[in-house]
């Protein structure tokens, strides 16, 4: 290859031709598909979070020793910080947290654990019942999708009271009662 003249060599010099930026956009755009990630800016914070997961696992295998008193009590904590979230399934070890992706923090919003427990056929339609605020978390009234639902918070997703669609379901299974019409 010839050598680049003085005014190519100034157009390049912000370009690194081993890392080019479009290579993950496809990806990227596979998994905002089919979780129905509306703004790309949320799936970028997912990413940034599983990075520093990641630094910190590192940072925990790295730099104390396998017997730690102290390395052991943050490990725990953190495994069951992440089990609490439901990233991951199990509090073994490290491993499982090495493992977190973006993907699992997708499978966290609220439209994903909607078409789980069966609120909703697919997530485009889920996206659909929050963004009307047809949905609940416990008493708060949810309108934003990029929504994360934890393990415990799982239990408090309902739908809103004044809601056809709980009506229609109370009809369906014979407990609708007259007061709640009023």
């Amino acid at each position: 290859m010839r050598q680049l003249k003085n005014h190519e060599q100034k157009l390049l010099r912000k370009v690194c031709l081993f890392s080019w930026e479009g290579e993950e956009s496809v990806r990227v755009a596979k998994i905002m598909r089919r979780y129905l990630i509306q703004n790309r800016d949320d799936y970028t914070s997912y990413n940034k979070i599983c990075g520093h997961i990641k630094q910190l696992v590192a940072k925990l295998n790295a730099a104390l020793g396998p017997e730690d008193p102290f390395r052991i009590a943050m490990t725990d904590e953190l495994l069951d910080k992440l089990h609490k979230m439901g990233l991951i399934n199990a509090t073994k070890s490290l491993q499982k947290a090495e493992e977190i992706s973006a993907s699992s923090f997708c499978r966290r919003r609220i439209p994903v654990i909607m078409v789980r427990m069966k609120m909703a056929q697919n997530i485009k339609v889920a996206v659909t019942l929050v963004e009307q605020g047809q949905v609940r978390v416990g008493v708060n009234v949810i309108t934003d999708p990029a929504f994360i639902i934890t393990r415990s918070m799982e239990d408090f997703l309902t739908w809103v009271d004044s809601s056809k669609i709980k009506r229609t379901v109370q009809r369906y299974n014979d407990k609708l009662d007259d007061f709640d019409l009023l």
